[in-house]
């Protein structure tokens, strides 16, 4: 029987596998991965042959997390995180999704709910397998590729020498964003973020 009274489900998106490693379509596996490093004294790996991920619990002031990374491919991310979802008894509404996303300007940080996939295959498969749109979503921006080049090689190709202080700089940012959405729930998230103010976010 699963284990019940968790907050939520946190869950990186990107491609498993070396070749996708340094990529932009990973930013959500590097943005948790991240994020559980800056913790990891309170986070375990909780082996679960069944899902189609890696998966993680943890105690954040007292609250009970999940943490998940789909090790299914960024198109079927859903055949993960359906199963999870309908596995702990966690509605749409208290998961948090971090992404990458062509539609906002590189390292542009920005929460959403509801909404389209903008032609994310691994959002729409979560909407799909999920039946709502209803969660939350942490965009990383990566900005829209230059003239001649397609979307697709433009996400899946390695970040330059140049662009790793960036990623890395951008990453610091979501983890402080990931954090605060876990401590302080998903509306003062949403407003510390997009305050224009937030300097350390934006």
């Amino acid at each position: 029987m699963a284990e019940i009274g968790f907050q939520g489900l946190i869950v990186g998106l990107g491609n498993p596998g070396l070749r996708y490693l340094d990529t932009p379509h990973n930013f959500g596996f590097l943005a948790l991965e991240s994020f559980l490093k800056a913790s990891e004294d309170k986070w375990a790996v909780i082996p679960c042959p069944a899902f189609k991920c890696e998966l993680w619990r943890g105690d954040l002031d007292g609250k009970k997390w999940l943490a998940a990374k789909p090790l299914t491919y960024m198109n079927l991310s859903g055949d993960a995180v359906g199963p999870l979802a309908r596995w702990y008894k966690l509605a749409p509404e208290h998961i948090l999704i971090v992404q990458d996303e062509l539609d906002l300007p590189w390292g542009r940080l920005k929460f959403k709910k509801n909404g389209g996939a903008a032609g994310h295959k691994g959002i729409l498969s979560i909407s799909n397998a999920l039946g709502s749109n209803a969660f939350f979503r942490l965009r990383i921006g990566i900005g829209r590729p230059g003239p001649g080049q397609d979307s697709a090689s433009y996400v899946l190709r390695r970040f330059s020498e140049s662009e790793r202080i960036a990623v890395a700089e951008v990453l610091t940012r979501a983890v402080k964003a990931i954090s605060t959405y876990c401590l302080l729930g998903p509306m003062a998230a949403m407003q510390a973020l997009h305050a224009p103010s937030a300097a350390d976010f934006v």
